[in-house]
């Protein structure tokens, strides 16, 4: 588990193909890498991938030919915004975060206000109903707050301390990002799913 809550930039800096995927080489950037051991889970602009191997700053972990087709942003050289696991006694600062993409949406508007920015996102039309006014969103692996939902599009507004340290300031319109809807919201419809029958 993950709070959304990026710790470090890191940037891929080496992809190796494997007999299935690739090997990711990842330059730890300022996450600490002295208590990460093999076997390690790390979220990686969202995607949770075990480490595979570690030294001189930098981590290893192997991405599976399905991670590859259901995300994006593991396939490139590059920066990525780096999270560890959660332990039992870690404050959440953002929400429950399984890292476990459920779809990638499309930028739409990325729109300076201020100093701040308006990023709006359409997802996939099957994730639209776990998407919810002031609910809870994961994009490229930073835990979000909704400003307004309309279908399958949504809009957030993104602070500059967010801009500074994360993935997100690099956005576009026509960029594509990895989404993770509420973990809560998942259950709550696979509670009454079961009730309804």
């Amino acid at each position: 588990m993950f709070s959304g809550i990026v710790a470090a930039l890191g940037r891929i800096t080496c992809l190796t193909p494997r007999e299935a995927g690739l090997r990711l080489t990842v330059d730890a950037g300022r996450l600490g890498l002295d208590d990460v051991a093999f076997g390690d889970s790390i979220a990686h602009n969202g995607v949770c991938l075990t480490v595979v191997g570690k030294e001189d700053g930098q981590f290893m972990v192997d991405v599976s030919p399905e991670t590859l087709s259901c995300t994006v942003g593991l396939d490139a050289l590059g920066p990525v915004n780096l999270e560890k696991a959660l332990r039992l006694n870690d404050v959440i600062g953002g929400h429950l975060v399984s890292g476990h993409v459920d779809g990638v949406g499309e930028v739409l508007r990325f729109d300076p206000v201020g100093d701040n920015r308006l990023l709006e996102i359409r997802a996939p039309a099957a994730l639209a109903k776990y998407i919810a006014r002031k609910g809870s969103i994961t994009v490229d692996g930073v835990s979000l707050t909704t400003n307004e939902v309309n279908g399958a599009a949504f809009t957030i507004n993104l602070i500059p301390h967010t801009l500074e340290n994360t993935t997100l300031n690099r956005l576009t319109p026509g960029a594509r990002v990895n989404l993770e809807v509420d973990l809560i919201a998942r259950y709550v419809e696979r509670m009454l799913d079961a009730e309804r029958r």
